[in-house]
């Protein structure tokens, strides 16, 4: 099933909903259609709409204020485009930096996408250690990136102008 991203009614991004959530939001009035998938529609015995990708909420929702982002595996491999930070390849795993078996900790600083060849090569060991230097180095993404991230910015590009800009 798709995500659909849901925006507080200030335009700002709030969260994921699967595609059933989204159509019982718009159905009941409590948010409206930004943008439609262009192919996809949802079909019942009294209704017929275009299947959303983004939804607005119609009244605005206070969100506490959030620091971090919550660390994932599947997190890191999205923040990395699912690219071996080692040697570029696609990534199907998540390599700590410095091992946890040293001290490592599952935090976004500490973990890098990795393909399961490099993974295996760098073993217990630091890229230093192991002779393998980083491509690019870990980073933080904030919770509205980590967010975007996770909906996979790459199939949203008929996404509008404002939103497209916060995506990449």
């Amino acid at each position: 099933m798709r995500d659909t991203l849901v925006l507080n009614a200030s335009f700002e991004p709030l969260s994921t909903v699967t595609l059933n959530r989204a159509v019982v939001l718009v159905l009941q009035d409590k948010a409206v259609v930004e943008q439609a998938h262009p192919e996809l529609r949802m079909r019942g015995a009294a209704v017929d709409i275009p299947a959303p990708r983004v939804i607005r909420l119609c009244q605005y929702v206070r969100v506490p204020f959030r620091r971090q982002a919550p660390w994932s595996r599947r997190g890191v491999l999205v923040r990395d485009r699912h690219r071996c930070a080692y040697c570029g390849r696609r990534a199907t795993t998540v390599d700590h930096v410095v091992p946890r078996s040293h001290g490592g900790q599952d935090t976004w600083l500490n973990t890098v996408a990795s393909c399961a060849e490099d993974n295996h090569r760098k073993a217990n060991r630091t890229p230093e250690q192991a002779g393998m230097p980083l491509l690019r180095e870990p980073f933080e993404p904030t919770p509205a990136d980590a967010m975007l991230l996770a909906l996979r910015a790459e199939e949203f590009e008929a996404l509008p102008e404002w939103l497209a800009s916060d995506a990449a």
